[in-house]
């Protein structure tokens, strides 16, 4: 529950968010529920896993969703 209410009081702010499994993610909380927490990712902060032959595709501000149970640490930035 703590990491509910501490997305929440992040919300709609530039966060820096470090899940269990060592992963790091950028961008900005766009919303919460009891279970997730969705981020919409800054600009070329998120490659698809594709393989593409004329390079990388980036997504442009991609909002991916988070589950609060396996985030680590929040942190404003």
């Amino acid at each position: 529950m703590e990491a509910y209410y501490n997305c929440m009081r992040c919300k709609g702010r530039k966060v820096r968010i470090l899940t269990r499994d060592g992963k790091e993610y950028r961008g900005v909380i766009k919303d919460v529920d009891r279970n997730n927490v969705y981020l919409e990712t800054e600009r070329g902060s998120m490659r698809t896993s594709g393989y593409y032959p004329y390079g990388p595709y980036y997504y442009n501000n991609a909002i991916i969703t988070l589950s609060l149970f396996t985030l680590l640490a929040i942190a404003l930035i």
